[in-house]
């Protein structure tokens, strides 16, 4: 199923979910139904907090978006049950111009595949191998139905039996001698209308007797089978059509193939495609996690392409992104940070502005085009802009933030002021995860000259949480930054009441020393790796500039 997902960046912040979410909308609302919001990482608490007051559910969680074996798969498998009959599945195949079934158990699992290829073996074998065109392992119901005879005598019609055909299309003393080179029990007669073999066949107590033809009976002939308890039936076709169906009465079970490769909906396409295209086998099972038949997928299900397409919001590169976003056709981009390094198979639709939120530019869009804004997404809108301009106070702050916003408030019915109180003193990080967890719930990745780097942040009421756990979060952003090999990895912990932050650096010494004694600003170490950063709240336009010219130093 097409689909396109309008998505924010690893680690999202308010700012990103909300955007995505308000983007969605505005994407259905303008010709593109099949757009969803999405996220691919954890919400915090204020994210929660923010659904929650505006009752809307968080975006669809998407790890990775990289294709994988449910997006091409089929899902509505045409199948058979495992007591099906050879003419039955051919029936099926047939009918659906496939050339392999899987063959189901009772509880909906996959016991085997069935293929064209197996069925031609056994009705068509290759020259001079060994075939016995008389035996028959099949009930005598499946016998029965596959012929759609009439049973006129009966007996044990449901037991699976090793069967021997034999045409009584000779005299009567060539059959009688036929007849002692098998068990009687075993033996089932077609004949048409030659009474001598129907009564010596019946005398001689043989496992059944087939009328073919659709010929008429004696009843004396189906009393003396009654009596013999000879099971009795009469076939529609002639001799020859009769015993070529009779072979194929045999149960699936007994010609599919049980060594199966089985594959799982979230197996990645490019290494399954290897592996299924070396195997032998045309098609595979798909489970689901709880290892449930969820899908079927062909050799050449390989050959489509995932319908999937990507709008990034809230950021535009690839290091941010979702996981798999280089595999994805990306159509849109809505962001407000610096242009990163992102290239693409055609121009897209790529709207950048400095402002102090993605929402911001979600929210023009509605208003530019003359559609009303939604109470619920006109909230949201205004938790991301509030959220990441610090309700107007951060230094990313433009008129075109203010003039939204009143119009936000207008929509919403709320107020920034007072909600902005509730949404800051909802959640801190600090109490409610671990360190190793705060530090990374708003963390960016960046490269700027040849160096890889990460930029997290923390927005609080105040730094006494802080100054508890400081140890804590040392130690958690030192083995991030060495876990992921990075030059550094800095965090950023911003009072939002005092408009100042706290900056954390794990990395390269000499990098650090930069901070501190750099020739444009000067940052005092306050304790170990620890900076003070007076008026310092917005990661985007006042760190990472300084960052990046401190990288330009070494």
């Amino acid at each position: 199923m097409s689909e396109v997902l309008v998505i924010g960046h690893r680690n999202p912040d308010t700012d990103a979910i909300c955007s995505a979410i308000g983007y969605a909308e505005y994407k259905r609302r303008t010709g593109m139904p099949e757009a969803v919001a999405a996220r691919c990482g954890d919400t915090n608490d204020r994210i929660d907090f923010v659904l929650k007051t505006f009752g809307v559910p968080a975006p669809r969680f998407v790890p990775d978006v990289s294709g994988r074996v449910k997006d091409i798969m089929a899902t509505q498998v045409v199948s058979v049950p495992i007591d099906t009959t050879a003419a039955e599945a051919m029936s099926v195949l047939e009918a659906n111009n496939i050339r392999v079934l899987p063959v189901l158990n009772p509880d909906g699992s996959c016991a085997g595949l069935l293929s064209v290829f197996k069925l031609n073996k056994f009705f068509f074998p290759v020259k001079n191998r060994l075939f016995d065109s008389r035996r028959v392992q099949a009930s005598i119901k499946n016998i029965a139905e596959t012929l759609s005879a009439r049973v006129l005598v009966g007996k044990n019609l449901d037991t699976e039996e090793d069967l021997v055909l034999m045409v009584g299309a000779m005299n009567l003393e060539s059959f009688a001698k036929r007849l002692t080179q098998y068990p009687a029990d075993r033996l089932v007669v077609l004949v048409g209308d030659r009474l001598e073999i129907q009564d010596r066949a019946i005398r001689e107590k043989v496992r059944a007797v087939i009328i073919t033809g659709d010929l008429e009976l004696s009843h004396s002939m189906e009393d003396y089978a009654r009596k013999n308890e000879v099971t009795l039936l009469v076939s529609p076709h002639d001799s020859v059509t009769s015993a070529m169906l009779c072979r194929a009465a045999i149960n699936v079970r007994h010609m599919m193939h049980e060594n199966l490769l089985f594959l799982y909906e979230d197996d990645p396409l490019d290494k399954t495609a290897k592996r299924a295209m070396t195997s032998n086998f045309l098609g595979f099972p798909v489970l689901s996690a709880e290892h449930k038949m969820s899908g079927f997928l062909s050799k050449t299900d390989l050959l489509k392409k995932v319908e999937r397409k990507l709008i990034l919001v809230d950021h535009n590169e690839l290091s941010q992104a979702v996981p798999g976003a280089e595999t994805m056709e990306i159509i849109e981009i809505i962001d407000h940070h610096r242009i990163g390094t992102l290239v693409t198979s055609q121009p897209i639709l790529f709207r950048n502005e400095p402002v102090g939120s993605t929402s911001t530019i979600v929210a023009d869009c509605f208003l530019r085009d003359g559609i009303p804004i939604p109470p619920d997404i006109a909230g949201l809108l205004l938790a991301g802009l509030v959220s990441d301009t610090l309700n107007l106070t951060s230094p990313t702050t433009t008129k075109k933030d203010q003039d939204i916003l009143g119009k936000l408030e207008k929509a919403s019915g709320v107020n920034a002021r007072q909600f902005t109180e509730r949404l800051f003193a909802t959640g801190s990080v600090l109490v409610s995860k671990t360190a190793a967890v705060a530090i990374t719930s708003d963390c960016k990745e960046y490269l700027e000259n040849g160096k890889v780097f990460s930029v997290a942040q923390i927005e609080e009421i105040g730094f006494e949480q802080f100054w508890k756990r400081k140890l804590e979060v040392l130690h958690a952003l030192s083995d991030h930054q060495l876990q992921k090999g990075y030059f550094f990895a800095a965090l950023l912990v911003t009072d939002v009441d005092l408009q100042t932050s706290l900056l954390l650096v794990a990395g390269s010494a000499d990098f650090r020393e930069l901070i501190e004694y750099d020739e444009l600003d000067k940052y005092p170490e306050l304790d170990s790796a620890i900076y003070e950063l007076p008026g310092i709240v917005s990661r985007k336009k006042q760190l990472l500039p300084f960052l990046t010219h401190c990288l330009k130093q070494l």
